[in-house]
This record gives C-alpha cells, sequence and structure tokens, in this order.
C-alpha cells in the first residue's frame, strides 16, 4: 500500500487545495495517469501517478486544504507493504473498518468509521441509494466547473445540475452561481427571521458584561454579511503583500509623459501589421519594451535586497519583466523572460499566450518565476495614477496609469495631447530617490520618443 502524499508543486507552497479527482477508490491507475488536479498559490496543475496500482481510498476530498507532505489518498500496488504508522501525536487517516487494505465502494468512507447499524435499521438503506444517485449527478456538474465553484457549491448547498456555464466550453465559473446564491441567501434570512419571531421574547440589548456574541450577529444580520471562501492563492497573495507592506520601506515617483506621437505611432504600426497579416501590439507590449530598455540603461533597479544580514545586494543580468494579471481566482504574475532582447511583436504574442494561461490557471511555476520587475497596468480600466506593492524579491513595480487627452504647451501654444501617467514603487534599501528619478526620466524620454522603442 502506497500513500500517495500533497507534493510541493511550486516554490512558495506551503498548503493545497484538492481541485478535481480524476480517479475514484477502485479505479486502476498506470504510471503518467493523471490522479488530481490541485491547486497551488499559483495555479492549477494536475499531478500524475508514479506508481502502478488499485486507488484504494482517496483521504482528502475535493475542495480540502491539506499541507504539503500530508497524505491525499492510498493506492494499492499489490506489494501487501502496509501504510506506515502515523506518529506519536498525529491523528490516524479515516480508514475501512477492515483495516487500510480493504477498497471500499465510492461514497462509503464517512459510514465506515461507525458501528454496523443493527439489521432491524436495514430498511433504511434506501434513502443512501438516493443520496448516491444525487452524489453521481453532482459529480456530473462539477466535471464542467471550476475549483472555486464546486466549493462555493458544497459550502452553500448549491444544485449545479441545471446551471448554465459561460465559461469556455460551457464550464461553469463564478458569476454564474449569483442568482443561486442570491436565491439560497434569500431562504437563509427567511428561516432567520421565522426563527427570530418563533423565539421567546426577551431584552434586546445584552446585559451589561455579558457575551457580546449576539450583538454581533445581529449587526451581521443587518448589514446582510455572508463569507465568500477565499482561494489557495488569493491566501497566499494575501500573505505575501502583506509581508511586502510591512517589511519594505516603500517609496513613489511619479513621472507623467507627452504620449502623442507614442499613441500615433503604435496606430501606424498596427494598420502596417494587419496588412501583413500580422497581429496588432497593445499599449502594454510597448510599455514592456521601453521599461526592459530603460532597465538595460539603469542596472542598479533591476535588483533585489538579500536580507539584513547580508553584505551584498543582487544586481540581475537578465531583465525578466512580471506583468501582472487580474485572474478569477485572484492577481498572478507570468514573467517574460530576456525582455529586453525581444522585439515588440514578440512580446505581445508571449504576453497574450501568459494572459491566456493565467486566465485559465494553467501557468506553471517556471512561467511566475525569475521576474526581476514588475508592470501593473490599470490604464484600460480608467485609472489615472496608483501605487502598487512591490511583489518580492524585486526591488521595484511600475503602476501604469491611463492615458487620455489633456491640455499641454507644445511651443507657444495649448493643444491636446495623449498623456501617459505612471508611478514606480521602489525598496529604498537598494533604490535611492535619485536612481528611482532617472529611470523615470529614461523611461519618460523612450514614450515621448517612441521610435527609440522599436530600434
Amino acid at each position: 500500500m502506497i500513500e500517495i502524499t500533497m507534493p510541493r508543486l511550486s516554490d512558495t507552497m506551503e498548503e493545497g487545495a484538492i481541485a478535481n479527482w480524476h480517479k475514484k477508490p477502485g479505479d486502476t491507475v498506470e504510471i503518467g495517469d493523471i490522479l488530481v488536479e490541485i491547486e497551488t498559490d499559483k495555479a492549477t496543475m494536475d499531478y500524475e501517478a508514479y506508481e502502478a496500482g488499485t486507488l484504494s481510498k482517496i483521504l482528502a476530498q475535493e475542495g480540502d486544504m491539506v499541507a504539503i507532505g500530508q497524505p491525499i489518498a492510498l493506492l494499492d500496488n499489490g506489494t501487501g507493504d502496509e501504510t506506515p504508522a502515523p506518529q506519536a501525536g498525529e491523528a490516524e487517516p479515516a480508514t475501512a473498518a477492515g483495516g487500510p487494505s480493504a477498497p471500499e465502494p465510492a461514497g462509503t468512507a464517512s459510514a465506515a468509521a461507525e458501528p454496523a447499524a443493527p439489521e432491524k435499521a436495514a430498511p433504511q438503506a434506501a434513502p443512501a441509494t438516493v443520496s448516491a444517485e444525487v452524489s453521481q449527478q453532482q459529480g456530473a456538474a462539477r466535471r464542467i466547473s471550476s475549483p472555486l465553484v464546486r466549493k462555493i457549491a458544497r459550502e452553500n448547498g448549491l444544485d449545479l445540475t441545471h446551471v448554465q456555464g459561460t465559461g469556455p466550453g460551457g464550464r461553469i465559473i463564478r458569476k454564474d452561481l449569483d442568482a443561486l446564491l442570491a436565491e439560497a441567501q434569500g431562504r437563509a434570512a427567511s428561516a432567520a427571521t421565522n426563527a427570530a419571531a418563533a423565539a421567546p421574547t426577551g431584552p434586546s440589548i445584552p446585559a451589561r458584561g455579558g457575551s457580546a456574541a449576539p450583538a454581533t450577529s445581529a449587526a451581521d444580520e443587518k448589514r446582510g454579511t455572508h463569507d465568500v471562501p477565499m482561494t489557495n492563492i488569493r491566501r497566499v497573495i494575501a500573505r505575501r503583500l502583506g509581508e511586502s507592506a510591512r517589511t519594505i520601506p516603500h517609496f513613489f515617483v511619479t513621472a507623467s509623459a507627452d504620449a502623442e506621437e507614442f499613441m500615433r505611432l503604435r496606430g501606424e504600426l498596427n494598420t502596417k501589421l494587419l496588412a501583413a497579416g500580422r497581429p496588432k501590439v497593445s499599449v502594454n507590449d510597448l510599455l514592456i519594451r521601453a521599461v526592459a530598455i530603460a532597465l538595460r540603461e539603469h542596472p542598479n533597479v533591476n535588483a533585489s535586497y538579500v536580507g539584513d544580514d547580508s553584505p551584498t545586494m543582487q544586481i540581475h543580468d537578465r531583465i525578466n519583466i512580471g506583468v501582472a494579471v487580474a485572474a478569477e481566482s485572484g492577481l498572478v504574475v507570468p514573467v517574460i523572460t530576456d525582455a529586453d532582447q525581444k522585439t515588440v511583436t514578440q512580446l505581445g504574442v508571449e504576453a497574450k499566450k501568459l494572459i491566456g494561461l493565467a486566465g485559465d490557471k494553467k501557468l506553471s511555476p517556471e512561467q511566475m518565476s525569475g521576474g526581476t520587475f514588475t508592470i501593473s497596468n490599470l490604464g484600460m480600466y480608467g485609472v489615472e495614477d496608483f501605487t502598487a506593492i512591490i511583489n518580492p524579491p524585486e526591488g521595484a513595480i511600475l503602476a501604469i496609469g491611463g492615458t487620455k487627452k489633456e491640455p499641454v504647451v507644445v511651443g507657444d501654444e495649448i493643444v491636446a495631447h495623449y498623456v501617459m501617467r505612471y508611478t514606480m514603487s521602489s525598496d529604498h534599501r537598494i533604490i535611492d530617490g535619485a536612481l528611482a528619478a532617472q529611470f523615470l526620466k529614461t523611461l519618460t524620454g523612450l514614450i515621448e520618443n517612441p521610435w527609440t522603442i522599436l530600434a
């Protein structure tokens, strides 16, 4: 019997969420078969079998969070080896009453842990059969829904059987649950109201020194508060950005550029690219290239702080640009390696591919590691300017706002030109204000003279 444990699928992973089992107890497993989808702190990844055998028992259900190294399933490889005994202080995994070597039919794990029911209770087996049929129906629905959707459905008792998915291939995504969630919350509120009406009347304000829990519950009910589960990725984002904001001394430098020529050049370039049957380039593609050139001229910005005890800092020889992407599960940062050595068209093709993978939660750890500088662009949402939190271990991040027409003085005239604003957040331990200002001056020069970006 082989114990399958939660693997470490990324360098920052501490725990993983079971997204979807591809095998069920009793299924034959061959080497290389996909056993389970695991949601890490960065993406949802397939986990392959490294041993052949029969899947004997699933120990972690879909939606469960499991620490690295903890068992998630048992695989019977026919050797007769016993599962290692739990260490002192650890709870034994739930197994069948007959021992770990006895495979169970799907859906009987919880019943196996209880004593056998008396014979007279046998007629009550019919509801279990109905429950199994419902589980099979729900299983069919789960196969075309995201892990987040399945978790929300379980926690709110939602039936996904008749939900029409609007995601790729009819996949049920988070927004498809809005109507069901509203209906479920309405039923819960109605039940709470009926329960409150039936309860004995009493003082509405708790006595001094009494428990404050009823007041808190009443306040939550008044606000219409409800809990929404956080994905594993979102929880890791919260932890890492919190650490960054608390431990890195951020400072912010803002600049603006006359982007009239920049926008005109992009328009002319896209017209020629379309005529040649090639893909268009975006504002972000041009900015990635401009930032890469500016980093090449100011290598000390392309740096990382090692630690308070280290006598050195790291200057990175390669320029790997991270692009912040708002995916359904949270913020992810795929990395374009050697951005200074690629053309704008190449950058555009690679960026679109990575953004697509991010939306499908199919980015690999390699595609999200090794970044030396990050760009976060909210200009497409109409944001004028903002500040961003540094993505460790990088030393800086550039927050790019919108580009819009504004009055600009050109010679002795006031004309309407496109203006772009951007703010760099820097780690003051390795980047000084003057260096940040010099970097932005170079970037501004590139944007205002955009042909130098293409050269």
